[in-house]
């Protein structure tokens, strides 16, 4: 095995911090849902935990690609410690959360058990940024909403629906942003799956609603998704760098949470 002989001087942040602004989201949006539907001690150390466990995966993805290559740098030291440091974060958060809720929240982690191993063997290959594990990851992070609702005292259906809201929400706009990027830069994209994963989002809400398991504003976010799509990716757009069109998505995210949770919550 080689001993690196990188700089000594390496930045805690790019380490400890995810690159991918767009993810922030999909860890934000479960955890304040889920939070606000189900407020309770139990979900907020639960969410701790989630926060804990989401930050673990940049820094266990560095430490992995170094070791499997290897090379032992300083970066990989510190990657191995801020993984660790953030591992302790999610046993305590998860600690505290059983403690006070008990281990009923536990039903979703558990159906999200495959979706979370799809996406780190997707970084395991270094292919953390292609669709599945991107999906993957998104519909993962998604059930956490639903372990918040558990442990604050909401019923298992209502929990699941936030799933599958959060999901109805994450997949399209997933492909969207794709196809956006794509179209930005004067790259070839499909429609079809674009139109199909918002349309299904659309039915899905509608049938949730008319199971009462969701409320009525969720069919309404499901189509201004669907309209931001059709204008995004239209001759009529106006073009866009990739950061602001992920700081769109972040408020189309917010904008999600707070009609679904107020939906609920009123």
């Amino acid at each position: 095995m080689s001993a690196g002989t990188a700089s000594p001087r390496v930045r805690l942040k790019t380490i400890a911090v995810p690159p991918e602004h767009g993810s922030w989201g999909f860890l934000l949006e479960p955890l304040l849902l889920g939070l606000i539907v189900a407020p309770s001690m139990a979900g907020l150390c639960l969410a701790i935990a989630v926060t804990g466990a989401f930050l673990m995966r940049h820094p266990l993805k560095i430490a992995l690609a170094d070791w499997q290559h290897g090379r032992r740098y300083a970066r990989t030291r510190i990657a191995g410690r801020v993984t660790l440091a953030y591992g302790i974060l999610a046993v305590m958060g998860f600690a505290g959360a059983a403690a006070l809720a008990g281990f009923d929240f536990l039903l979703p982690l558990v159906l999200g058990v495959p979706l979370a191993v799809m996406l780190f063997a997707g970084y395991a290959r270094n292919r953390g940024r292609d669709l599945l594990p991107e999906l993957a990851g998104a519909s993962a992070l998604a059930l956490a909403a639903s372990s918040l609702a558990i442990a604050g005292g909401e019923n298992t259906r209502i929990a699941l629906a936030l799933w599958a809201i959060l999901t109805a929400r994450d997949i399209p706009s997933i492909l969207y942003v794709r196809a956006r990027l794509r179209l930005e830069r004067g790259k070839p994209f499909a429609l079809a799956p674009v139109w199909a994963a918002h349309g299904a989002a659309v039915l899905t809400a509608l049938l949730l609603v008319l199971a009462g398991l969701a409320p009525v504003p969720v069919i309404v976010v499901m189509v201004i998704l669907l309209l931001r799509a059709a204008y995004g990716l239209s001759t009529y757009r106006r073009p866009a760098r990739p950061q602001i069109i992920g700081v769109q998505e972040i408020g189309y995210g917010l904008l999600t949470v707070i009609l679904t949770a107020a939906g609920y919550v009123l």
